[in-house]
């Protein structure tokens, strides 16, 4: 099948500039890793979306029962939704993903006001893009998760499966664990909760989930060029959009920098 190599062949270049972003070259300070960490929390828990969506369409949530119309489609996200959202916490528990990062959050000393706001909102019954008006959301992270909505909104399974594919935490590079490695040893064990989301999150992303979620790209697809189409077209907004959201946390910590008296180089 040619569509993934042409997918795959569009997204390289958006993947290297994100691997090799100025964002990490900043991140050499504990203070600068939290305020990292208060905008990509929203990354995180959009992702949960996309995947809840994907389960909804394609496993039977409802009451009465029907079989499932494709029965690996639904075996594949199943999968994924037991680890994404009820993994081993290390602490002989469960969590999901997104309750290991926000733990890490607290753990280290990031301010997690904007991201609990928003889901207390939620809660209420406020819609997504009212709750993301708040002040208290980067306006990095809110013009992230508006694009995620928007490609939710379409209806088109096939955009939300790219989307959940080609814009995952494996955009995260091997550079960014050794700087946490670093600023742990630093903090003395003050991320070691977020090691543990590193490594379990973004490792089953490459192993496990990674390959499971292209499968099922090329399961919709199919043969048909029109779908093949809409989830190229949604890849390459998914890498851009995460390339603004890099940029925006750059430019947040270039302000956050000069308002500490201090100019990162």
């Amino acid at each position: 099948m040619l569509h993934r190599p042409r997918i795959e062949e569009q997204l390289n270049p958006l993947r290297e500039a994100l691997l090799n972003h100025r964002i990490y070259g900043e991140m050499d300070r504990l203070d600068v890793l939290r305020l990292f960490m208060e905008h990509h929390v929203f990354a995180v828990w959009d992702f949960m979306s996309l995947l809840k969506v994907l389960q909804r369409r394609l496993c039977c949530v409802e009451v009465p029962w029907v079989v499932p119309a494709d029965p690996q489609a639904c075996r594949f996200i199943n999968e994924i939704v037991i680890a994404e959202e009820s993994d081993d916490d290390g602490r002989g528990g469960f969590a999901s993903h997104f309750e290991l990062y926000h733990r890490s959050m607290k753990q280290c000393g990031a301010n997690t006001a904007g991201i609990d706001g928003f889901l207390s909102d939620l809660r209420r019954g406020v819609p997504v893009l009212t709750a993301l008006a708040s002040p208290a959301v980067p306006e990095a992270a809110r013009r992230f998760v508006e694009q995620t909505f928007e490609i939710i909104e379409t209806g088109n399974l096939c955009a939300v499966a790219s989307a959940f594919t080609y814009g995952r935490e494996d955009l995260l590079p091997d550079v960014f664990q050794r700087i946490v490695d670093e600023l742990n040893t630093q903090a003395g064990g003050q991320l070691d909760d977020f090691k543990h989301y590193l490594e379990r999150h973004i490792g089953l992303d490459g192993d496990e989930h990674g390959p499971m979620a292209t499968r099922l790209v090329q399961s919709l697809c199919g043969s048909d060029e029109s779908l093949w189409k809409v989830a190229e077209e949604t890849a390459v907004s998914c890498l851009m959009a995460r390339q603004k959201l890099w940029d925006g946390i750059y430019e947040a910590v270039r302000r956050h920098g000069v308002s500490l008296g201090h100019v990162s180089v």
